[in-house]
């Protein structure tokens, strides 16, 4: 005689009588319904194991955190509730058997890209703004990987996270711009790699064809697919590409990233789990987090506001500069362009964007903020209590207007 799952021969609650048989339909339906919990078990246990997994994938900067705490004085207040300002760094370490083979390991590394995202309190667009490498900073007293600090100094941006990582680095930005800086992530060759052929490749074209052994690249002209190798070698030739400056380079790696951002809100990505959970188990282990960030509910509270933001409204751009008096391979900032940007972010203002000029060949193009207005949007912030104005009708000041592209047109023409 069996138990009471349905088979003849079973009893009742109360352990005394015989029950009657069951239907074969009845037990067909308790069969289902077993199933259907296993499967819910199942795929619980598997999602649980799948959120473990990737949220024990991120890397936490807890030293950089500790160090930002030391100088909390100093650093800039919050003037924006609820936007959110994160420095994206690039590292070229060669650290690692993903990044060997690009160089010798150094023991150092230095922010080969670095980035400051602007995501507004209303989460209805995005700024990119590109900090080159070359420009000159006053970057201050920094705790070194062996303990000792350096002195302050006026280098090259890009030496402050050579000398004390993320910490530095955020230090020297937030000196430089007054902006206050919520998180940061830092990623090296391997991650970038990983994270392009985790969406399948991100399309670019190219005017004429690229053979650069140094960046280890070489593709024809024309509409062009780049996996992950060949996207790290686009965003990171000098010498092949244009006029081999650094500012071209940057502009390269804006379009890139704009291209990115379309593939990755495509359906192709977010709605297909072959391609998404690749996607972010790429990310995940990729990076390196404030400790705020480091974990998957950090990440998604992150950008939770910002998946819906149209492309045409992420803009990408550089600090208005221009080369340093003292050294011309050096780059200064430009004033008050400069200022007329950071303060724009520091107090969630609008920034607005045009295409460069056409390259004449004469020389490197820097971009410059112009003083035109868009009246027409000034107006519609004031009438719906935005900070321009103070929604009291009172006449704004002009939307200062920045050489840069969008992710929207971010297309192979």
């Amino acid at each position: 005689m069996t138990d009471s799952a349905g088979i003849p021969g079973g009893t009742d609650a109360a352990g005394g009588s015989p029950r009657p048989p069951l239907s074969r339909r009845h037990r067909l339906l308790r069969w289902i319904g077993l199933g259907a919990v296993l499967l819910v078990l199942g795929g619980s246990a598997t999602g649980w194991w799948l959120y473990n997994k990737l949220d024990g994938n991120i890397t936490e900067d807890a030293s950089a955190a500790a160090e930002l705490r030391r100088y909390e004085r100093e650093r800039p207040a919050h003037l924006a509730t609820g936007a959110q300002n994160v420095l994206l760094i690039g590292s070229d370490s060669r650290s690692g058997e993903e990044n060997a083979r690009y160089g010798q390991d150094r023991g150092t590394q230095r922010s080969d890209t670095t980035i400051l995202l602007h995501l507004p309190a209303d989460r209805k667009s995005a700024t990119a703004v590109s900090i080159p490498r070359d420009l000159m900073a006053r970057i201050p007293a920094c705790l070194k990987a062996d303990g000792s600090r350096t002195t302050e100094q006026l280098a090259q941006f890009n030496w402050a996270f050579q000398w004390g990582g993320a910490a530095c680095t955020i230090r020297t930005v937030e000196r430089l711009t007054g902006i206050r800086i919520d998180h940061h992530m830092v990623i090296d060759f391997g991650g970038f790699k990983k994270m392009v052929d985790a969406i399948g490749g991100v399309e670019v074209c190219l005017k004429a064809p690229v053979n650069d052994t140094e960046a280890k690249l070489k593709l024809p002209s024309g509409r062009q697919l780049l996996a992950g190798e060949q996207a790290l070698g686009y965003v990171r030739a000098r010498y092949s590409l244009g006029n081999g400056s650094d500012t071209e380079r940057m502009e390269r790696q804006q379009q890139f990233l704009g291209s990115l951002v379309k593939k990755v809100q495509s359906n192709g990505v977010l709605l297909n789990p072959a391609r998404l959970y690749p996607l972010l188990d790429a990310a995940t282990s990729s990076v390196t987090t404030d400790p705020e960030l480091a974990s998957l509910r950090g990440l998604y509270e992150l950008v939770r506001g910002a998946r819906n933001i149209p492309t045409d409204q992420v803009k990408f751009l550089t600090v208005p500069r221009k080369p340093y008096a003292a050294d011309p391979n050096r780059d200064e900032l430009v004033e008050p362009d400069a200022e007329r940007l950071f303060e724009q972010l520091r107090t969630d203002r609008p920034v607005t964007v045009t295409p460069p000029a056409p390259d004449t060949g004469t020389g490197t193009a820097r971009a410059e903020a112009t003083p035109e207005a868009d009246g027409g949007q000034d107006r519609e912030r004031d009438e719906e209590g935005g900070t321009a104005g103070q929604g009291t009708g009172t006449p704004s000041a002009p939307v200062p207007t920045f050489t840069g592209t969008t992710a929207g047109t971010a297309d192979c023409r």
